[in-house]
């Protein structure tokens, strides 16, 4: 069964998508950018409550948006959060900076002892030299494609299937996760459950308007239910230990 991830930016969002089914938290802020981060307070209240309600259930939260190049500003910001009590702390990798710095980046994450999940922000394409080089790390428990421009339509818009699909072919050859995300639609959900990942993560399809809008619960059930379904011929990752 393809599993939800579904971001969230409050103790109340968080409880309702736990309660509708989502598989996985992530605590982030949407109105300030794609991997906007929220206060490391309110990252710890809300995994307060997660814990206290829905125990089992995995929490990632970002560290924000920032650049590849400001390795001593990601590693402060990946300790503050992981200190909040989350399972993962997600980084995002942007292409501006380019290949080198984001590598060098990857090394220093690698080897600062908390659970990281890079995420790609794949606008303009994946680069597959550099996921091969974070693959290749053997340290990270997942990783993920995203996209940094909400507006553009989503990942499944903008990335050649075939491209998506050999991303997690590379990931599961390495034991790792791997995870889709950017402006994903419920219109999207036959394709991901082909595309075969880990999980998926939602924010703009499971609120009221935009992405910055309030989380809807019962969009949030819909989703859950549509990606527990199995259309005929499509494959099934396996499921997330």
């Amino acid at each position: 069964m393809l599993r939800l991830l579904v971001s969230v930016r409050s103790v109340h969002e968080a409880l309702e998508a736990a309660r509708a089914g989502a598989h996985f938290i992530d605590l982030k802020e949407p109105a300030s950018g794609a991997l906007g981060g929220l206060p490391p307070r309110r990252i710890a209240r809300i995994v307060q409550a997660l814990r206290a309600q829905h125990p089992g259930v995995p929490i990632s939260a970002t560290i924000g948006d920032v650049p590849v190049q400001s390795r001593d500003e990601v590693l402060r910001r990946v300790a503050t959060v992981s200190a909040c009590g989350v399972d993962y702390v997600k980084v995002g990798i942007a292409p501006g900076g380019g290949t080198d710095a984001a590598t060098a980046l990857l090394h220093r994450l690698a080897s600062c002892g908390t659970a990281i999940v890079p995420v790609f922000l794949v606008d303009d394409g994946i680069d597959d030299r550099l996921v091969e080089a974070t693959l290749g790390l053997r340290m990270f428990p997942a990783v993920m494609l995203d996209t940094a421009d909400k507006r553009g339509g989503s990942l499944l818009q903008r990335q050649p299937r075939a491209a998506l699909a050999a991303f997690v072919e590379r990931a599961r050859s390495q034991g790792c996760l791997a995870g889709l995300a950017g402006a994903l639609r419920a219109s999207d959900v036959p394709a991901l459950i082909a595309l075969a990942s880990d999980f998926c993560g939602f924010r703009s399809a499971v609120c009221t308007g935009d992405r910055a809008g309030g989380l809807d619960a019962e969009l949030v059930r819909d989703l859950a239910r549509r990606l527990a379904a199995r259309p005929a011929g499509a494959a099934i990752a396996p499921a997330v230990s």
